[in-house]
C-alpha cells in the first residue's frame, strides 16, 4: 500500500536537487515524493516570489495542480519557513511537518544582504562556507549549484530569497496554528541557523520532536543517510 505523499521544499538559491538522496530513499519506501522547484529556481520559470507568504500560497496551489490533497511537508532553511506557513494556512492538508535548519526570526546579516545585492558571486562563496560544518571537504557541489542558478536567473535571486527570509515575521503565530506532528532537524555545527535560533518555534510547538545531527546547515548533503532515516521514521510512524 502506498505511503503518504511527501513534498520537499528547498532553501535560498537552491533547487530540488539538494534533496536527491532523500528523494531516492523515500521513493524506495513507496512514498510519492514531490521535490519541487520554487518559481525562478531550477525548472520552474520566474519571476521569483518575494515573500514567504507568497511562496506558501504558491506551494498550496502547486499541490492543487498536482492533485495532491494531503501530504507531509519537509522544508530546509527558507523552505522550512515556507512549509511552516503552508501548514498554518491549510492545516487540514498537511499530515506531517518536518523543519530542517529552521530559525525564527531568520535574520540575515546586513553584510550578507548587501553583498548578495552588489556582488552575488562573493555572497555565494560566503553562503557556501557558512553552510558547511568546519572541516567538511566537499563544499564545491553547493557552490556550483548556486552559481548555475544565479546564472540562469540573473535578477539577484540570492538577495530576493534572503530578503524574504529576513522579512518573515509570522513564525510564532504559524507554529501555534500547526495541527500535525512536527519534527525539527538541526545541525549541531550549523552557524546559519543554529539550534538555539529556533527556540521561539520549539517553544510554540512543545510536542514537536527534535533530532540533532552531526552536520552543518547543508545537512542533506553532509549527512544524507541520517536525514533520510529521520524523515522516513517520522513520516512513517503515524
Amino acid at each position: 500500500m502506498p505511503q503518504p505523499a511527501i513534498v520537499l521544499v528547498h532553501g535560498a538559491l537552491n533547487d530540488h536537487t539538494v534533496w536527491a538522496a532523500q528523494r531516492r530513499h523515500l521513493a524506495h519506501l513507496d512514498h510519492a515524493v514531490h521535490a519541487i522547484d520554487l518559481p525562478g529556481h531550477g525548472t520552474t520559470p520566474g519571476p521569483a516570489l518575494t515573500s514567504i507568504g507568497a511562496m506558501a500560497d504558491w506551494l498550496l496551489a502547486k499541490l492543487d495542480a498536482d492533485g495532491v490533497r494531503h501530504a507531509a511537508l519537509a522544508g530546509h532553511s527558507m523552505g522550512a519557513l515556507i512549509a511552516l506557513e503552508a501548514a498554518a494556512r491549510a492545516p487540514q492538508r498537511v499530515t506531517h511537518l518536518a523543519l530542517l535548519g529552521a530559525a525564527f526570526p531568520m535574520k540575515v546579516a546586513d553584510t550578507l544582504l548587501d553583498t548578495a545585492r552588489n556582488d552575488e558571486s562573493r555572497a555565494i562563496d560566503m553562503v557556501t562556507k557558512w553552510s558547511h560544518a568546519p572541516g567538511h571537504a566537499d563544499t564545491e557541489p553547493l557552490r556550483q549549484l548556486m552559481r548555475r542558478l544565479a546564472a540562469a536567473h540573473p535578477a539577484q535571486l540570492l538577495h530576493t530569497d534572503l530578503a524574504a527570509c529576513n522579512a518573515y515575521d509570522h513564525g510564532e503565530a504559524a507554529a501555534r496554528a500547526v495541527r500535525c506532528p512536527t519534527l525539527f532537524l538541526f545541525g549541531a555545527s550549523d552557524v546559519m541557523t543554529p539550534p538555539k535560533a529556533a527556540r521561539r518555534l520549539t517553544e510554540a510547538m512543545p510536542h514537536a520532536q527534535t533530532v540533532t545531527l552531526d552536520a552543518g546547515h547543508a545537512m542533506m548533503a553532509e549527512q544524507p543517510d541520517a536525514v533520510s532515516d529521520a524523515l522516513a521514521a517520522f513520516i512513517g510512524s503515524r
